[in-house]
């Protein structure tokens, strides 16, 4: 599936002063999808910025896929994240 600007990441925190942010993304879409360049348009608007983190969530995998990704890009019309890393779950 394409990203939806309706439906963006949310910022849960940022460091006083600018610099680190934490973002979280849940999506019906794979992290492979997500992670892809160019998947997020509007990170500008949104006011991401290079060096950030994100947690992507597929909420439709069973159990749902859970994944951290360094913001890496931030331009006009695409933003780009690293490949997220999976965190594993053991019972």
């Amino acid at each position: 599936m394409a990203y939806s600007a309706s439906s963006p990441p949310s910022l849960v925190a940022q460091r006083i002063g600018g610099g680190g942010q934490l973002w979280y993304y849940a999506s019906t879409d794979a992290n492979t999808d997500v992670d892809a360049a160019g998947y997020f348009t509007n990170g500008v608007d949104l006011g991401m910025v290079v060096g950030g983190q994100v947690t992507v969530v597929d909420t439709d995998a069973s159990p749902p896929t859970i994944g951290f990704a360094g913001i890496n890009v931030v331009g006009a019309s695409t933003t780009d994240i690293t490949n997220a890393t999976a965190a594993t779950d053991s019972d």
